[in-house]
């Protein structure tokens, strides 16, 4: 079973107009709300391509009891910690130019909804997997993801980790099996450039030096690389027409994982549906329909590098 975990889950709501002017009323083309959260974009393509998955995070109020309802529809398993305040909800504006993000922060989560998250993550299989992706709410602190970690050591429970916070860095002494930074995370977090081949080999051999067993680096239009701390690989992107770049790298993460678990082989196969995979959501709004993935894959190509 691959678990998944969102402390900050969310609604996005995909805006979609021609031009933006301030000050003005500016009528939209249309609207799509659907449910959000990274680790929830996790299991949610998991889902379609047929993987068994469960999702766990906190919600709240109407926006909170929204994405619980979705995923029931999906038929995604959910175990929800539910809390008084109001699960965020996100806004993307595409005004046929331009691509506009508000991420708002996320709601209070108090301390005894964050023990009670502890004991659901004690209560999961051993021997599992378990995705943790996105951002911290209010009230949680970075220090707490430690605490997590530690219980899925206890259990055996493989973790894999798809974080922006700083606090990445510090949680590779724990040594997760897999981690999915982007090229401007690889810079942010442990300070390393991505402008030539020669340089992203040095990033993830030091990022291997330092806990991480194997390294999922997207790097959007660029492409991504793999490596398993013995070779890397790296896989082109497909060339699209840019819509939201809201949840793509999610589905690209739960593509890979989707063929490379639980025997972690068929690498190359799971890089380019990878690719495929944030592609097709990159050209949709959120999730899309993953529509043209089969067909993405034939045109990519996968070259070791190392």
């Amino acid at each position: 079973m691959i678990y998944t975990l969102t402390l900050n889950t969310a609604i996005d709501m995909n805006i979609h107009c021609q031009g933006l002017k301030p000050n003005s009323v500016n009528r939209t083309l249309d609207t799509e709300y659907s449910p959000n959260g990274k680790a929830v974009n996790v299991s949610i393509v998991l889902n379609k391509f047929d993987k068994p998955t469960c999702a766990l995070g906190f919600f709240g109020g109407f926006s909170g009891k929204y994405i619980i309802d979705e995923l029931t529809k999906m038929q995604i398993q959910t175990i929800p910690c539910l809390i008084d305040d109001i699960t965020r909800i996100n806004v993307f504006i595409n005004d046929e130019q331009n691509e506009y993000k508000l991420v708002s922060k996320g709601p209070f989560i108090p301390d005894n909804k964050k023990a009670e998250m502890l004991t659901i993550i004690e209560s999961l299989n051993n021997n599992s997997y378990l995705v943790i992706s996105g951002s911290l709410p209010n009230n949680i602190e970075p220090d707490y993801l430690e605490l997590i970690l530690k219980i899925c050591i206890s259990k055996n429970i493989k973790i894999i980790l798809d974080i922006s916070h700083t606090k990445l860095k510090d949680l590779l002494i724990y040594k997760p099996l897999l981690i999915k930074p982007n090229n401007e995370e690889l810079k942010d977090i442990f300070g390393f450039t991505t402008d030539t081949t020669e340089q992203i080999i040095a990033a993830l051999e030091n990022v291997h030096q330092q806990g991480a067993q194997n390294i999922l680096l997207t790097m959007g239009s660029k492409g991504l690389y793999f490596s398993n701390g013995k070779n890397i690989w790296f896989c082109n992107a497909i060339t699209i027409k840019q819509v939201s770049s809201a949840c793509a790298g999610d589905a690209s993460l739960a593509a890979f994982l989707s063929e490379w678990l639980p025997f972690q082989n068929n690498c190359q196969l799971a890089m380019k549906k990878a690719s495929a995979t944030g592609a097709n959501v990159a050209e949709s709004n959120g999730l899309g329909l993953l529509n043209k993935v089969s067909t993405y894959i034939k045109q990519l190509e996968v070259t070791q590098i190392k």
